[in-house]
């Protein structure tokens, strides 16, 4: 059963190493993800599942113990997913929002439960995400998850996406529901405006959907803002 989830984004600019100089541009935002890690924390888990997008190759489902890297993004620099547990195999190298997830697990150092993850498409429907979520939290009697995705990116005119008028209504909309621990208004997303929109973080958060319903959690927004024209939302449930 979902005990508590905490929201955060997954940009690799959240890793200091990576956002070099621009670093301090985004502490604000680092805080506001070590305080959802927290409620994390305080709820014990048995089973902490981090979930966030992947493309075809980061895929599925990651074992603690996996590793990743940003060395993609120019910074010699590695993470782990938990617990060191001996070779996990190839085929697990950790996808960058599971990266940035184990880098704020090991900023928050984390010495709780056991750390999986678990790679979801981007255009994965709506009923097979929810469907998801209900699998994880039916993994153990107190699942707790750490959610990684980002909302539009189509927020200015020099976002990645460039500009839609669309986007800032659907950031809104997405940020109403995180805070009110909403699953039906996750649900509700629309598929295919995320997809334009570049809102990676619309599976993840449907997935969370299917983890969070019966479990009658309550929810807080932690932070809301649109650097770099790309929506960023922290929100913790428990």
């Amino acid at each position: 059963m979902l005990v508590a989830a905490a929201v955060c984004p997954c940009p690799p600019l959240l890793v200091p190493e990576v956002a070099a100089g621009a670093a301090p541009e985004l502490d604000t935002l680092r805080d506001a993800c070590a305080d959802a890690l927290g409620v994390l924390a305080a709820a014990r888990p048995d089973l902490l599942i981090v979930v966030g997008p992947a493309a075809p190759s980061g895929r599925g489902p990651h074992p603690e113990g996996a590793t990743g890297t940003f060395e993609g993004f120019g910074v010699g620099l590695g993470v782990r997913l938990g617990r060191d547990l001996g070779p996990v195999g190839a085929g697990h190298s950790l996808p960058p929002s599971l990266a940035v997830g184990a880098w704020l697990l090991a900023r928050a150092e984390w010495a709780g439960a056991p750390v999986e993850g678990l790679g979801v498409g981007e255009p994965l429907a709506a009923e097979r995400c929810t469907g998801t979520g209900r699998d994880l939290a039916a993994r153990a009697e107190r699942v707790a998850l750490l959610v990684m995705g980002d909302g539009s990116a189509c927020r200015t005119l020099k976002a990645p996406g460039y500009l839609d008028e669309r986007a800032e209504a659907f950031d809104a909309a997405a940020a109403r529901a995180l805070g009110a621990a909403d699953p039906d208004a996750l649900i509700a997303l629309d598929e295919s405006l995320a997809y334009e929109l570049k809102a990676a973080g619309r599976a993840p958060w449907q997935v969370l959907a299917g983890a969070a319903q019966g479990a009658d959690l309550g929810g807080r927004l932690l932070y809301e803002d649109a650097p770099y024209g790309v929506g960023y939302l922290v929100a913790a449930w428990s």
